[in-house]
């Protein structure tokens, strides 16, 4: 069974930078898509930042390229979002998403594409 552990939301001042974890337990494949989608109260869903664990590539939305940058530890299973100079429209409920599929260049920004999802670390931004 996978399991997706997001954890390293916060609060912080416009400017400021945090850094989410996600550790996934239970895939038997080290080519997978994982990443982040977020969402405020209000809004839909919305993809932020995507990985390929079998290549590497990497899906931005337009509004954090620049400022956050995905990673991972093949070794740990492991995916990390470092969020820089963050800005209060980044305040949002954060989700670690799976799927044990390549990332496609067409599909990787829709949630229903995703199998597994975190729980959610919540991520707050003051002006």
């Amino acid at each position: 069974q996978v399991q997706l552990m997001d954890s390293g939301g916060g609060s912080v001042q416009a400017g400021g930078s945090l850094r989410l974890s996600c550790a996934a337990s239970g895939l038997t494949d080290s080519r997978n898509c994982l990443g982040w989608f977020r969402q405020a109260p209000g809004k839909e869903r919305e993809a932020v930042a995507i990985i390929y664990t079998g290549g590497g590539n990497t899906y931005y939305v337009d509004s954090v390229k620049g400022r956050f940058t995905i990673s991972q530890n093949r070794y740990k299973n492991a995916v990390y979002l470092q969020m820089d100079a963050l800005k209060p429209e980044d305040s949002a409920m954060y989700y670690c998403v799976a799927t044990t599929k390549a990332c496609g260049d067409s599909w990787w920004h829709l949630a229903d594409r995703y199998n597994y999802w975190g729980q959610g670390t919540q991520v707050t931004v003051s002006s």
